[in-house]
């Protein structure tokens, strides 16, 4: 049985041999091949190249072809801020002054990236097509609907519903012409992408971003194909609510819990991936620091099938090959996966005794922290320090907003000398106060008057 039979089963709740591995190789296959994002994400060549390697190194069982969440954003009249490391981030929203969504161009799959995206598919798919199932990655009706409009649409579900409504429909339109493409094209595996669903709760999850999600799911379905949704950050209140949804399995990050989400995907018939961690363990940590990650997600996806061992979310640029290999010889090997078991535990000696934070309480502004995992790269992110800051320029006082990436070790000492339960958060003045999720800028504004008025 090949690796690509094995993922197909899995994601059907079928019995496999083994549990199947899915690296979610984006940008880092540039860093395989030495080349930074841009040019990366620019060449279908280079694209092919970084597949190519992952493949030969990591042994995956499936690969996502590129894990951009730009490229229909880019197309639809967004501009973009290019970085070295990471996919490029949005920074214009063409919906910014209003809902006129007839303005917005038609999606064609000849204009911006998205001609070489498609090539690339077709290219892999001749070289690895037979072995390794190929997964395409659409942006989600509601993060592209932020990228469209901005994070007031989060607030106009409040005020605004006629046009958030229009939105979230045409960006299922977008969503399931990217299917017909993909599809077209040869990918085995529809993802939808929908990081900023962690950033809303249930009731908007369900009354919201479900029926489009449904669209989309069921149009795979009748195209017959098989549909995931991945969702990064701390998705845990909506895991019953995205479990209802028709896809075919659901994937998540490190900030939820294995063991629950197992408990809620098999109950609704659902096969489930993740969630090793990024930075902590594959991009900081070391072979044996892997090895441990790979026994805990066994451990807590537990016997019941339908399970798909992968990263919380794309591969940083600059994780370390050999922690991949480390991975994948246990997936491939149980005798090694026995052997983990053993390892001594970790010894977590670090408290970034050289990283100091500021004492809060003497200092005369507002201090806000907003740990992340890098806001270049992470739309969830990029849309809360982009609230953090203008909520600040709303309240009119002195404040003074810094992002915290935790793909660096001055972010993980913020994240544990501030306790921070979860990514993205907001910290006011040394106290975590919206963790995983976007307030409401009035309610920010509010949280800064308070923290002012303590002072």
């Amino acid at each position: 049985m090949t690796g690509k039979e094995i993922l197909l089963r899995a994601l059907k709740c079928e019995a496999t041999p083994r549990v199947p591995w899915v690296p979610f190789v984006g940008v880092h296959g540039g860093a395989l091949i030495g080349v930074d994002a841009k040019d990366y994400l620019e060449s279908t060549e280079h694209i092919v190249s970084g597949l190519k390697a992952s493949a030969k190194r990591y042994r995956p069982d499936g690969l996502p072809v590129v894990f951009d969440l730009q490229l229909e954003a880019e197309v639809l009249g967004c501009q973009l801020a290019w970085a070295q490391e990471t996919p490029p981030a949005v920074i214009s929203h063409p919906l910014d002054a209003g809902y006129a969504i007839k303005a917005l161009p038609t999606l064609s799959v000849e204009k911006g990236r998205l001609p070489l995206a498609l090539q690339a598919i077709r290219e892999t798919k001749k070289e690895l097509g037979e072995e390794i199932a190929l997964y395409g990655l659409l942006t989600g009706p509601l993060t592209l609907a932020l990228h469209l409009r901005g994070d007031d649409v989060l607030l106009d579900m409040f005020d605004e519903e006629e046009g958030v409504v229009a939105l979230l429909d045409y960006c299922a339109e977008i969503a399931n012409q990217m299917v017909d493409a993909y599809l077209d094209a040869g990918i085995d595996v529809i993802a939808v992408v929908d990081p900023m669903i962690s950033q809303i709760g249930p009731s908007h999850f369900t009354d919201w971003v479900a029926p489009r999600l449904d669209e989309v799911f069921s149009y795979v379905r009748k195209k017959g194909a098989l549909s995931s949704l991945f969702v990064c950050g701390n998705a845990t209140r909506n895991l019953a609510a995205m479990c209802a949804t028709q896809c075919d399995n659901i994937s998540v990050d490190e900030n939820v819990d294995l063991a629950e989400l197992a408990k809620v995907a098999r109950a609704a018939g659902k096969s489930f991936g993740g969630n090793l961690q990024l930075t902590k363990i594959l991009l900081l940590g070391d072979e044996a620091d892997a090895k441990r990650e790979v026994v805990r997600c066994l451990d807590q996806a537990g016997d019941g099938g339908g399970f798909i061992l992968a990263p919380g979310c794309d591969l940083p640029y600059a994780v370390k090959p050999e922690n991949l290999e480390a991975v994948a010889a246990l997936v491939h090997d149980p005798y090694l996966i026995e052997v983990a078991r053993n390892l001594p535990p970790k010894d977590s000696t670090d408290t970034f005794d050289d990283i100091p934070i500021p004492d809060y309480a003497a200092e005369n502004q507002v201090l806000v922290d907003i740990v992340t995992l890098d806001s270049a790269g992470c739309a969830p992110c990029a849309y809360m320090l982009k609230a953090a800051q203008k909520a600040a320029d709303e309240y009119g006082g002195t404040i003074d907003v810094r992002e915290h990436k935790i793909t660096t070790r001055d972010g993980l000492a913020y994240m544990a000398k501030l306790g921070v339960t979860a990514i993205p958060s907001i910290c006011v003045d040394g106290r975590e106060r919206f963790a995983s999720i976007i307030p409401q800028r009035k309610e920010l504004v509010a949280c800064y008057q308070t923290a002012a008025a303590a002072k």
